[in-house]
C-alpha cells in the first residue's frame, strides 16, 4: 500500500465536502499536470491511504485521510466543452487527463500546517521530511507521493 497527499482548495472542494458526499466517495477530477496525472494513472491503487490537504487559505495544511476507492480512468470532464476542465485536445479515444476516486475515512484530530511541516523539515534537514515535495520551494504539485516515515511522522504529529 502507498500513500499520496493530495491538494484541494476548502472552498472548492474541501475534506467536509468529500465526507458529505454519497458513500464519501467523490472523483477526483480537473487534475491538469502531466506528472500529476502520472501518478493517478499509473501508481495510484485501491486502498493506498491519502492525506487531504487544504491549500489556498489562510493557514494551509493536512487536514484529514482519505483513501483511492478506484483506480486511474478517464476524466470526463476533459471531454465536455462546458466543463471547467475542458480540454479540447482530450478525447475519449484518447484521453490525455484522468482521475481516480476518494472515499473519506476521517478529519484529523488537528489541522497540521505547512508552515510547522517547514520547520519540522528545516529543523532535521536529514529527517524523514527532507526531500518531501510538499516543504520545498516552489512546489505546486497538488499530488505527491509520501514515503511511510513521512505518513508516520505527519500522523504522530495530531
Amino acid at each position: 500500500m502507498a500513500h499520496w497527499l493530495m491538494k484541494s482548495e476548502p472552498d472548492v472542494f474541501g475534506i467536509d465536502h468529500l465526507a458529505a458526499r454519497p458513500n464519501r466517495t467523490e472523483p477526483w477530477d480537473g487534475v491538469r499536470n502531466y506528472q500529476a496525472r502520472n501518478m493517478m494513472r499509473d501508481e495510484m491503487k485501491v486502498g493506498d491511504s491519502v492525506l487531504f490537504y487544504h491549500s489556498n487559505t489562510a493557514e494551509p495544511g493536512i487536514v484529514g485521510i482519505a483513501e483511492v476507492a478506484r483506480e486511474g480512468y478517464p476524466d470526463h470532464t476533459a471531454f465536455d466543452p462546458d466543463a471547467k476542465y475542458h480540454d479540447p485536445k482530450s478525447d475519449p479515444e484518447h484521453p490525455r487527463w484522468f482521475m481516480v476516486d476518494l472515499r473519506y475515512v476521517r478529519h484529523l484530530k488537528r489541522t497540521i500546517t505547512l508552515t510547522e511541516l517547514k520547520a519540522l523539515a528545516e529543523q532535521h534537514p536529514d529527517g524523514p521530511l527532507a526531500g518531501f515535495p510538499l516543504v520545498r520551494r516552489g512546489n505546486r504539485l497538488s499530488v505527491m507521493p509520501v514515503t511511510d516515515a513521512q505518513w508516520e511522522l505527519i500522523l504522530g504529529l495530531e
